[in-house]
Protein backbone atom coordinates (compact mmCIF):
# COMPACT_ATOMS: atom_id res chain seq x y z
CA UNK A 1 0.00 0.00 0.00
CA UNK A 2 1.23 3.06 -0.84
CA UNK A 3 1.85 5.93 1.48
CA UNK A 4 -1.11 8.37 0.24
CA UNK A 5 -3.42 5.24 -0.10
CA UNK A 6 -2.27 4.02 3.48
CA UNK A 7 -3.01 8.04 4.72
CA UNK A 8 -6.34 7.62 3.06
CA UNK A 9 -7.18 4.30 4.82
CA UNK A 10 -6.28 5.36 8.43
CA UNK A 11 -8.24 8.62 7.89
CA UNK A 12 -11.36 6.93 7.08
CA UNK A 13 -10.64 4.40 10.50
CA UNK A 14 -10.71 7.59 12.07
CA UNK A 15 -13.83 8.84 10.43
CA UNK A 16 -15.27 5.68 11.51
CA UNK A 17 -14.32 5.16 14.49
CA UNK A 18 -15.47 8.88 15.52
CA UNK A 19 -19.08 7.71 14.39
CA UNK A 20 -18.83 5.03 17.04
CA UNK A 21 -17.90 7.47 19.71
CA UNK A 22 -21.06 10.20 18.75
CA UNK A 23 -23.30 6.71 19.21
CA UNK A 24 -22.27 5.93 22.21
CA UNK A 25 -23.96 2.27 22.94
CA UNK A 26 -25.99 2.55 20.09
CA UNK A 27 -28.98 3.34 18.64
CA UNK A 28 -31.58 1.53 21.03
CA UNK A 29 -29.80 2.14 23.67
CA UNK A 30 -30.00 5.89 23.56
CA UNK A 31 -33.62 5.26 22.58
CA UNK A 32 -34.02 3.88 25.94
CA UNK A 33 -32.06 6.69 27.24
CA UNK A 34 -35.09 9.17 25.95
CA UNK A 35 -37.78 6.94 27.03
CA UNK A 36 -36.60 7.24 30.67
CA UNK A 37 -36.74 10.52 30.26
CA UNK A 38 -33.24 11.39 29.92
CA UNK A 39 -30.48 12.86 27.45
CA UNK A 40 -27.42 10.82 26.79
CA UNK A 41 -24.02 12.36 27.83
CA UNK A 42 -23.49 14.24 24.76
CA UNK A 43 -26.99 15.72 24.62
CA UNK A 44 -26.22 16.87 28.35
CA UNK A 45 -23.01 18.80 27.27
CA UNK A 46 -24.78 20.61 24.81
CA UNK A 47 -27.23 21.84 26.69
CA UNK A 48 -24.70 22.83 29.27
CA UNK A 49 -21.58 24.44 27.64
CA UNK A 50 -21.62 27.58 25.25
CA UNK A 51 -22.24 26.36 21.55
CA UNK A 52 -19.03 25.29 20.13
CA UNK A 53 -16.62 25.76 23.04
CA UNK A 54 -16.75 21.90 24.19
CA UNK A 55 -13.60 20.45 23.81
CA UNK A 56 -13.50 16.77 24.51
CA UNK A 57 -10.21 14.89 25.80
CA UNK A 58 -9.04 11.31 25.46
CA UNK A 59 -12.14 10.24 22.75
CA UNK A 60 -10.68 6.87 21.45
CA UNK A 61 -9.48 5.74 24.68
CA UNK A 62 -11.29 1.65 25.43
CA UNK A 63 -10.77 -0.26 27.99
CA UNK A 64 -8.15 -2.80 28.57
CA UNK A 65 -9.99 -5.78 30.59
CA UNK A 66 -9.47 -8.98 28.92
CA UNK A 67 -12.24 -11.07 31.93
CA UNK A 68 -15.61 -12.25 31.00
CA UNK A 69 -14.64 -11.91 27.27
CA UNK A 70 -14.52 -8.26 27.65
CA UNK A 71 -12.08 -7.98 24.96
CA UNK A 72 -14.92 -8.35 22.51
CA UNK A 73 -16.91 -5.85 24.02
CA UNK A 74 -15.05 -2.32 23.37
CA UNK A 75 -16.56 0.80 22.30
CA UNK A 76 -14.39 4.01 22.08
CA UNK A 77 -14.39 6.82 24.56
CA UNK A 78 -15.53 4.02 27.05
CA UNK A 79 -18.63 4.94 29.53
CA UNK A 80 -17.87 8.88 29.76
CA UNK A 81 -16.85 11.71 28.12
CA UNK A 82 -14.86 14.40 29.35
CA UNK A 83 -13.16 17.80 28.58
CA UNK A 84 -13.63 21.27 29.00
CA UNK A 85 -15.72 23.99 27.52
CA UNK A 86 -16.88 27.36 28.58
CA UNK A 87 -20.41 28.76 30.51
CA UNK A 88 -21.53 31.95 30.16
CA UNK A 89 -18.11 32.40 28.78
CA UNK A 90 -16.03 31.51 31.50
CA UNK A 91 -13.67 28.22 31.78
CA UNK A 92 -15.20 24.66 33.41
CA UNK A 93 -13.90 20.81 33.14
CA UNK A 94 -16.38 18.48 33.28
CA UNK A 95 -17.32 14.39 32.77
CA UNK A 96 -20.64 13.28 31.85
CA UNK A 97 -21.13 9.63 32.43
CA UNK A 98 -22.71 7.64 29.55
CA UNK A 99 -25.19 5.11 30.57
CA UNK A 100 -25.53 3.70 27.27
CA UNK A 101 -22.20 1.64 27.74
CA UNK A 102 -22.08 -0.49 29.97
CA UNK A 103 -24.19 1.33 32.05
CA UNK A 104 -22.08 4.04 32.55
CA UNK A 105 -19.95 1.67 34.98
CA UNK A 106 -16.44 2.89 35.74
CA UNK A 107 -13.86 0.71 34.40
CA UNK A 108 -10.12 2.02 35.39
CA UNK A 109 -9.81 4.06 32.15
CA UNK A 110 -13.05 5.69 33.02
CA UNK A 111 -11.67 6.53 36.26
CA UNK A 112 -8.33 7.83 34.34
CA UNK A 113 -10.11 10.03 32.16
CA UNK A 114 -12.24 11.67 35.26
CA UNK A 115 -8.56 12.11 36.99
CA UNK A 116 -7.88 14.04 33.75
CA UNK A 117 -10.01 17.17 33.77
CA UNK A 118 -9.84 17.05 37.70
CA UNK A 119 -6.43 17.43 37.81
CA UNK A 120 -6.47 20.11 34.62
CA UNK A 121 -9.11 22.18 36.77
CA UNK A 122 -7.39 22.41 39.50
CA UNK A 123 -4.44 23.38 37.71
CA UNK A 124 -5.84 26.04 35.54
CA UNK A 125 -8.32 26.92 38.31
CA UNK A 126 -11.68 26.41 37.38
CA UNK A 127 -14.97 24.46 38.23
CA UNK A 128 -15.39 20.79 38.28
CA UNK A 129 -18.30 19.88 36.89
CA UNK A 130 -19.55 15.90 36.96
CA UNK A 131 -23.22 14.94 34.86
CA UNK A 132 -23.24 11.46 36.64
CA UNK A 133 -25.46 9.07 35.48
CA UNK A 134 -23.62 5.21 36.51
CA UNK A 135 -24.56 2.18 38.12
CA UNK A 136 -21.14 1.83 39.81
CA UNK A 137 -18.41 -0.08 39.70
CA UNK A 138 -17.93 -2.35 36.84
CA UNK A 139 -17.06 -5.50 38.42
CA UNK A 140 -15.62 -7.41 35.42
CA UNK A 141 -12.35 -4.94 36.47
CA UNK A 142 -12.88 -6.05 39.73
CA UNK A 143 -10.41 -4.47 42.34
CA UNK A 144 -8.48 -2.25 39.67
CA UNK A 145 -12.39 -0.15 39.18
CA UNK A 146 -12.22 0.38 42.56
CA UNK A 147 -8.69 1.61 42.76
CA UNK A 148 -9.68 4.01 39.98
CA UNK A 149 -12.34 5.51 42.67
CA UNK A 150 -9.59 5.73 44.97
CA UNK A 151 -8.05 8.10 42.36
CA UNK A 152 -11.46 10.42 42.33
CA UNK A 153 -11.63 10.85 46.04
CA UNK A 154 -7.98 11.99 46.54
CA UNK A 155 -8.95 14.72 43.84
CA UNK A 156 -12.03 15.11 45.13
CA UNK A 157 -10.30 16.12 48.40
CA UNK A 158 -7.40 18.08 46.96
CA UNK A 159 -9.64 20.33 45.33
CA UNK A 160 -12.43 20.62 48.39
CA UNK A 161 -11.69 24.81 48.63
CA UNK A 162 -9.76 25.38 45.79
CA UNK A 163 -12.11 25.31 42.68
CA UNK A 164 -15.68 24.35 42.98
CA UNK A 165 -17.11 21.11 42.79
CA UNK A 166 -20.89 20.30 41.12
CA UNK A 167 -22.70 16.94 41.28
CA UNK A 168 -25.50 16.86 38.98
CA UNK A 169 -27.20 13.25 39.34
CA UNK A 170 -28.93 12.59 36.44
CA UNK A 171 -29.63 9.09 36.58
CA UNK A 172 -29.48 5.58 39.12
CA UNK A 173 -26.05 6.10 40.31
CA UNK A 174 -25.25 3.18 43.08
CA UNK A 175 -22.27 1.76 44.93
CA UNK A 176 -19.40 3.91 44.31
CA UNK A 177 -20.36 6.17 42.31
CA UNK A 178 -22.56 8.09 45.23
CA UNK A 179 -19.41 8.56 47.52
CA UNK A 180 -17.79 11.06 45.31
CA UNK A 181 -20.82 13.35 44.99
CA UNK A 182 -21.11 13.40 48.26
CA UNK A 183 -17.58 14.55 48.77
CA UNK A 184 -18.63 17.78 46.00
CA UNK A 185 -19.56 21.29 47.26
CA UNK A 186 -22.99 21.10 45.79
CA UNK A 187 -25.09 18.04 44.46
CA UNK A 188 -28.34 18.89 42.34
CA UNK A 189 -30.78 15.76 41.61
CA UNK A 190 -33.61 15.14 38.89
CA UNK A 191 -37.14 14.14 40.03
CA UNK A 192 -38.11 10.33 39.30
CA UNK A 193 -34.77 9.33 37.28
CA UNK A 194 -31.82 10.54 39.93
CA UNK A 195 -31.13 8.14 42.49
CA UNK A 196 -28.45 7.92 45.11
CA UNK A 197 -28.06 4.97 47.25
CA UNK A 198 -25.03 2.82 48.28
CA UNK A 199 -26.95 -0.92 47.81
CA UNK A 200 -30.33 -1.09 45.85
CA UNK A 201 -33.49 -2.16 47.41
CA UNK A 202 -32.99 -5.79 46.83
CA UNK A 203 -30.28 -5.84 48.96
CA UNK A 204 -31.31 -4.31 51.61
CA UNK A 205 -34.30 -6.36 51.52
CA UNK A 206 -31.86 -9.57 51.60
CA UNK A 207 -29.68 -8.12 54.59
CA UNK A 208 -32.59 -6.25 56.81
CA UNK A 209 -36.02 -7.76 55.32
CA UNK A 210 -37.34 -4.47 55.04
CA UNK A 211 -39.18 -3.42 52.07
CA UNK A 212 -38.49 -0.03 50.55
CA UNK A 213 -38.67 1.90 47.35
CA UNK A 214 -35.63 3.26 45.00
CA UNK A 215 -37.23 7.05 45.72
CA UNK A 216 -37.57 5.88 49.44
CA UNK A 217 -33.82 4.77 49.94
CA UNK A 218 -32.47 7.27 47.57
CA UNK A 219 -34.98 9.73 45.35
CA UNK A 220 -34.40 12.98 45.15
CA UNK A 221 -37.14 13.65 47.71
CA UNK A 222 -35.41 11.84 50.22
CA UNK A 223 -31.77 13.62 50.01
CA UNK A 224 -33.50 17.04 49.49
CA UNK A 225 -35.84 16.07 52.31
CA UNK A 226 -34.78 13.69 54.94
CA UNK A 227 -31.02 13.22 54.61
CA UNK A 228 -29.90 16.78 53.17
CA UNK A 229 -27.34 15.08 50.86
CA UNK A 230 -28.80 16.66 47.53
CA UNK A 231 -29.71 20.88 47.69
CA UNK A 232 -32.11 21.25 44.94
CA UNK A 233 -34.52 19.14 42.58
CA UNK A 234 -35.29 19.64 39.41
CA UNK A 235 -38.16 18.67 37.22
CA UNK A 236 -36.04 17.01 34.12
CA UNK A 237 -32.07 17.18 32.92
CA UNK A 238 -32.49 20.35 30.60
CA UNK A 239 -33.73 22.47 33.81
CA UNK A 240 -31.14 21.26 35.95
CA UNK A 241 -28.30 22.09 33.49
CA UNK A 242 -30.04 25.33 32.14
CA UNK A 243 -30.28 26.31 36.06
CA UNK A 244 -26.55 25.10 36.67
CA UNK A 245 -25.57 27.28 34.04
CA UNK A 246 -27.20 30.55 36.30
CA UNK A 247 -25.95 29.03 38.96
CA UNK A 248 -22.14 29.22 38.09
CA UNK A 249 -22.28 33.08 37.60
CA UNK A 250 -22.91 33.19 41.19
CA UNK A 251 -19.96 31.04 41.87
CA UNK A 252 -15.74 31.74 41.67
CA UNK A 253 -13.49 30.19 39.29
CA UNK A 254 -11.26 29.02 42.43
CA UNK A 255 -9.51 30.14 45.80
CA UNK A 256 -7.13 32.64 43.83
Amino acid sequence: MSGVANTLDVRQKIKKTREKILLGGGEKRIEAQHKRGKLTARERIEVLADAGTFVEYDAFMEHDCHEFNMQKQRIPCDSVVTGRCQVNGRPIYLFSQDFTVFGGSLSLVHSRKICKVMDQAMLVGAPIIGLNDSGGARIQEGVASLAGYADIFQRNVNASGVVPQISLILGPCAGGAVYSPALTDFIFMVRDTSYLFVTGPDVVKSVTSEDVTQEELGGAKTHTTVSGVAHRVFENDVDALLSLRKFLTFLPLSNK
